[in-house]
C-alpha cells in the first residue's frame, strides 16, 4: 500500500507541474501574438531602409566618407550575445552561447589570445552562462526588455557606434535568434559594424538629392544602425515567445503522458493489491476448514 501512497503522490506532483505549464504555454502564446505582429510590421521598414542605402552607395561610395563604413584590420572585436532574461524555452539561449563560442574559437583565435574579444550581453541567461563557463562578460544590457522601445534601443546603439567611432572596436557582431515561426528559430549571426550594404552592378542611376548627398547619409547611416539593432532585439523577443510556447507545449504533452503511464502502473499496483488480499483471504479461509 505504501507503494499506492507514493504513485499517487508522484501523480498529484505531475498534475501540478502540467497545470503550471500549461498556463506558461498560453501566456507565451499571447505575448508571441503581439511579437509577431511587431515584427512583422518592422521588417518591411527595415529592409527598405538597407534597400535606400544600397542604391545610394551605387551613386557614392559609403566607405570613402562615412566612419561607420570604416574597413578596418579585425583586431578588436566585440560580439553582442542577445538572449532572454527567463529561461524554459529549450535550447534557445544555449544556442547563442554556443555560437559566441563558435566565433571566438574558429573565427578570432588570435585576437581572444591577445585579449581583444569582447562579449556584451541583452539578456541575463547568456550572460549567466558565459560566467558559469570562465568567460567575462564586459557589459549588459538586460533591463533593456523592461521596457523596451526605440528611442531607449536608440541609446545601446548610439554607444556601440560610438566605441566604434572611437576605435575602441574595429568590428561588432550580433547573435542573436530570428523568429521564424512558433516552432522554428533562426540563430543568426549578423554584422553591425563596420555597415555593409550590397549594392547592384547597375553604373546608369542619376538621383537629385535634397538636400544633400552628404546630408542624406549621415542622416540615413545612424538610422538604419539604431533599426538595425531594434529589428534583431524585437526578432529575438519574438522567437524567444515562440521557443517557450514551444517547450511549455512539449512539457504539457510529456506530463500527460507520464500522468497516464503513472495512473496505469497505479491500476496495476491496486489491482495486484486487490489479489493478494483477496488471496489472503481464501488462504486463511481454507486454513479454518482444516
Amino acid at each position: 500500500m505504501a507503494n499506492l501512497k507514493e504513485i499517487r503522490t508522484r501523480i498529484t506532483s505531475v498534475k501540478s507541474t502540467k497545470q503550471i505549464t500549461n498556463a506558461m504555454k498560453m501566456v507565451s502564446a499571447s505575448k508571441l501574438r503581439k511579437a509577431q505582429n511587431a515584427i512583422t510590421q518592422l521588417r518591411p521598414y527595415a529592409n527598405k531602409l538597407n534597400e535606400i542605402l544600397g542604391r545610394l552607395s551605387e551613386v557614392k561610395g559609403v566607405s570613402s566618407d562615412n566612419i561607420y563604413a570604416e574597413s578596418r584590420k579585425e583586431e578588436k572585436i566585440l560580439l553582442i550575445a542577445i538572449s532572454s532574461n527567463r529561461g524554459l524555452c529549450g535550447p534557445f539561449n544555449a544556442n547563442v552561447v554556443k555560437k559566441v563560442f563558435d566565433l571566438i574559437e574558429n573565427n578570432y583565435p588570435e585576437q581572444n589570445k591577445k585579449g581583444n574579444v569582447a562579449i556584451y550581453t541583452i539578456g541575463s541567461k547568456s550572460g549567466q552562462i558565459l560566467t558559469a563557463k570562465g568567460h567575462k562578460v564586459s557589459g549588459n544590457y538586460d533591463t533593456i526588455y523592461n521596457e523596451m522601445s526605440f528611442i531607449n534601443v536608440s541609446e545601446i546603439a548610439e554607444k556601440f557606434m560610438y566605441e566604434f567611432k572611437e576605435k575602441t572596436y574595429d568590428k561588432i557582431l550580433l547573435i542573436y535568434n530570428r523568429f521564424k515561426n512558433a516552432a522554428v528559430q533562426i540563430l543568426t549571426e549578423e554584422q553591425f559594424l563596420p555597415i555593409k550594404h550590397e549594392t547592384s552592378a547597375n553604373d546608369n542611376i542619376d538621383y537629385i538629392f535634397e538636400p544633400t548627398q552628404d546630408y542624406i547619409f549621415e542622416t540615413l547611416i545612424p538610422d538604419s544602425l539604431k533599426t538595425q539593432l531594434f529589428t534583431a532585439l524585437t526578432d529575438s523577443f519574438a522567437a524567444e515567445q515562440g521557443a517557450r510556447m514551444t517547450a511549455m507545449h512539449q512539457a504539457t504533452d510529456n506530463a500527460t503522458e507520464m500522468i497516464r503511464s503513472l495512473t496505469l502502473k497505479y491500476n496495476k499496483a491496486r489491482q495486484a493489491a486487490i489479489t493478494k488480499e483477496i488471496l489472503e483471504i481464501t488462504a486463511g479461509a481454507e486454513a479454518l476448514k482444516g
